[in-house]
């Protein structure tokens, strides 16, 4: 088997000579290089010889036994191989490299950054969620000559995630939006999600980086003033004073903010940076506000945890619409709290019942363990079920926040709406 710098000469060879890298073998295109990645239901060595006559120009395999020709390369671990390829290739380009991490916004942060930064740089950005351990080196074998920046957001759930991206995609500069209450589980709490994300600032401290550190966020000084080798540009939320976009929520102006503070670092003008923020269109059930025939929406659907469940809430408290004669919440699961879940699940109650909304649905197993204590509430144990209500008994002329858990699948809900 090749190890080390064979594995990386080898590959990196056929890579140049490639269409690119996929890990689907459904999706090979002629000329691209198959990585046969191992997951807990599914070993893609089994679908080598199937990419390989679809066109692959090699396979990468970690079973010697479907090696039978010159085509396939065997690794010890294919995963492992895809991320030092991935290395590899970042080091090829000489360019600032941001990366985004943190418990909220950070995809909303990385769209407006990258609205913000195209408008002076030929750049490379994460497409949707492809902010993990193989999402990030797909990423960065995507760099080309043109590009002379890239973005690149990080997703995490448990300590050591961040630290070992960081290694992957070696940048240059990041920036951790917040610390908030999410993948508890998986961190241990709030002390291991602070220790996780702030793997960022380490390999920054230990590597001559900037990170952008919202000084007005007490959790972030403090973590930031904790590494004293940091290089440090602090901004603060009044960067976004002024600046209009087309994003629902106060707690937006944390992500508008960072976005400003990084395009002015990188010399794009004001009148471009306003412009690009302006401009930018949220998409994918994140902070979308829709008017429909029938209702007003505010959609962020895409993810909830406590923090985002917390700021959605107390900001859909602030809106009022002449036109709707009432106001609804529609509140699907916050997944992956383990031992927590039962205590966050009821401060979102409490919360959502503090408020002047008139109805409040509940949607799946978590909030139906809580106490419905309210005559507002009503609780479905599915999207299904809820659906169902809605049918029999449509909601109009309402002002409707739609948020959950993406797992919960809330969006199915939309066209009712």
């Amino acid at each position: 088997m090749e190890v080390g710098s064979v594995i990386t000469e080898r590959l990196y060879g056929l890579f140049v000579q490639s269409e690119g890298v996929q890990t689907d073998s459904r999706k090979v295109r002629p000329g691209e290089l198959f990585f046969a990645l191992r997951g807990d239901n599914f070993d893609g060595n089994r679908y080598a010889a199937s990419a390989l006559e679809s066109g692959a120009l090699a396979a990468v395999v970690s079973d010697p036994q479907v090696a039978t020709d010159d085509r396939y390369v065997v690794v010890p671990d294919t995963l492992v191989a895809l991320q030092q390829l991935a290395h590899h290739h970042r080091k090829q380009f000489d360019i600032p490299l941001l990366a985004i991490t943190g418990t909220n916004g950070k995809t909303t942060t990385k769209e407006l950054t990258t609205a913000v930064i195209s408008r002076g740089f030929d750049l490379l950005y994460t497409q949707g969620n492809l902010n993990n351990h193989i999402g990030v080196p797909l990423t960065l074998l995507c760099l080309r000559p043109n590009h002379n920046f890239a973005i690149i957001e990080m997703g995490a759930s448990a300590c050591g995630e961040i630290a070992l991206l960081t290694q992957i995609a070696a940048p240059t500069c990041g920036l951790i939006t917040n610390i908030g209450r999410a993948h508890l589980e998986g961190f241990g709490g709030v002390e291991g999600i602070r220790r996780g994300k702030g793997e960022l600032y380490d390999y920054l401290a230990q590597n001559s980086g900037l990170a952008f550190v919202r000084g007005d966020d007490a959790v972030l000084a403090e973590m930031a003033a904790e590494r004293p080798s940091l290089k440090c540009y602090f901004y603060g939320t009044s960067a976004a004073d002024g600046v209009e976009s087309k994003l629902v929520g106060e707690y937006n102006r944390f992500n508008i903010a960072a976005a400003v503070t990084i395009g002015r670092y990188f010399g794009i003008s004001e009148r471009d940076r306003a412009g690009a923020i302006a401009d930018y269109e949220p998409s994918n059930n994140r902070s979308q506000q829709t008017i429909t025939q029938y209702n007003r929406l505010t959609v962020d659907c895409y993810n909830a945890n406590p923090s985002s469940m917390a700021a959605a809430i107390a900001n859909f408290a602030t809106l009022h619409d002449a036109e709707c004669g009432q106001k609804v919440m529609i509140l699907g699961d916050m997944l992956e709290l383990g031992e927590w879940s039962a205590a966050e699940h009821k401060n979102v109650v409490d919360q959502a019942i503090a408020t002047d909304a008139q109805k409040i649905y509940l949607v799946g197993a978590n909030f139906g363990q809580t106490p419905q204590r309210d005559s507002r509430i009503t609780h479905s144990p599915d999207t299904a079920h809820l659906s169902t209500l809605l049918e029999a008994h449509p909601l109009r002329h309402a002002l409707v926040l739609v948020k959950g858990s993406r797992g919960i699948g809330l969006e199915r809900l939309l066209p009712l709406l």
